[in-house]
């Protein structure tokens, strides 16, 4: 199965959480926290939204920083994704 955003909407897979410290220590699952990093998977077209037109700026492949709340998350074919507008990104990671 396919997914086609609609609009403004992006959609993203999240990152992996690191599971080491910089010094090497290994996290339980708890204390890992939420990943921020996700790479984009698929773009909508863009259009009219809210009466504003809406050009979409980000590109499929590239993985962007999201608030840790952002968007809904959404599971298709045993993959988790997470559907977002364009606007709920806060940053393109270069």
């Amino acid at each position: 199965m396919n997914i086609k955003p609609l609009f403004d909407k992006v959609v993203v897979k999240m990152v992996e959480a690191e599971e080491t410290t910089k010094s090497g220590i290994i996290l339980a699952a708890a204390a890992q926290e939420k990943p921020q990093v996700a790479q984009i998977v698929a773009i909508g077209p863009g259009g009219i939204v809210d009466g504003q037109e809406v050009k979409m700026v980000v590109e499929v492949g590239q993985k962007a920083l999201l608030s840790k709340f952002a968007g809904t998350q959404v599971k298709v074919d045993g993959e988790e994704y997470t559907i977002l507008r364009q606007s709920d990104l806060l940053a393109i990671i270069e």
